[in-house]
């Protein structure tokens, strides 16, 4: 697949801070990529030069195969960008203000089949001050795709929403894959990029301290996997009988393993035992507790 987004040592100072140190990856054709980062980590001073919102220090930098900083003007025709906190005129209706910015940029798309695809047909006539916290948002990705574009830029898209607002747009981004899009996301939750991201970039310091597929990323940088196993007082002198060791934490007896293929043995052997087996958890790290294992227990999911 070809790359539409290229950045190599980028850099970006600002005085005797520097944000960002030479950081390099690609985005390819068709994926969602998403940046994560606790805050001060360089991730939105990198997507805002990648917008060429903000010059970067050095480095080199192409999106849609043109510079950002010099030819912005030339990328709008194939970029959408839904800013952080976006926000609009509160007594204009999304159906208005899609065709307010298609004739005032001279686009070609259609209100009435954007509205749709983000699934806001029904609310194309509200005033923005009276729509929903997650129409809001969806207005915002409206108004990105009205040009039709090739990559489209979401910052923080569904962060405030609640569970149901935030999985409908989930399925606007898939959507978007499935149409041939490229999307660069950031998000305040790890399970949203884990579910929708092709790769993701981990940035920390102003580097990236590990990138990959979601499950390259646990897999590689994953703690042991666990199983815990609740039951009788007779499970802890069964467990010693079978030269099982464990730990106790609160009602559970917690056996770990670098091997997952292990414990499910463990789980084969207790077959004739289960009288003595209340509740079973199998747990494997998610790309959340590598997060917060690698950025420090302290840091925010602010993007």
């Amino acid at each position: 697949m070809a790359s539409v987004v290229e950045v190599r040592g980028l850099r970006k100072s600002y005085g005797n801070l520097e944000a960002v140190k030479g950081i390099s990856f690609e985005v390819q054709a068709g994926e969602v990529f998403s940046l994560l980062g606790p805050n001060g980590a360089g991730k939105t001073t990198t997507v805002e030069i990648l917008e060429g919102l903000r010059k970067r220090t050095s480095g080199e930098v192409t999106v849609m195969g043109k510079d950002p900083e010099t030819s912005m003007g030339e990328m709008r025709t194939s970029v959408g960008i839904l800013p952080q906190d976006f926000n609009f005129i509160y007594n204009i209706t999304p159906k208005e203000a899609l065709k307010y910015y298609r004739e005032s940029l001279g686009l070609n798309g259609d209100p009435d089949e954007i509205l749709a695809r983000v699934e806001l047909e029904d609310s194309a006539n509200v005033v923005f001050e009276k729509l929903s916290g997650g129409q809001k948002q969806k207005m915002g990705v409206a108004l990105a795709l009205l040009n039709n574009p090739d990559l489209i830029f979401l910052d923080e898209p569904t962060a405030g929403l609640d569970p149901v607002s935030r999985r409908s747009l989930w399925k606007v981004i898939e959507d978007m894959k499935a149409q041939g899009k490229s999307v660069i996301l950031t998000t305040h939750y790890l399970d949203e990029a884990e579910k929708l991201a092709d790769h993701v970039a981990i940035v920390n310091g102003g580097v990236i301290i590990a990138a990959g597929t979601p499950k390259e990323i646990v897999s590689r940088h994953h703690a042991a996997d666990k199983i815990m196993i609740s039951g009788t007082d007779r499970l802890q002198s069964l467990f010693k009988s079978m030269k099982i060791q464990f730990k106790k934490d609160g009602k559970y007896l917690v056996i770990e393993s670098e091997s997952m293929d292990s414990l499910f043995s463990i789980i084969d052997r207790l077959k004739g035992s289960s009288d003595e087996v209340e509740d079973i958890i199998l747990k494997r790290e998610t790309l959340e507790d590598v997060f917060v294992r690698m950025v420090g227990e302290n840091a925010s999911y602010e993007n």
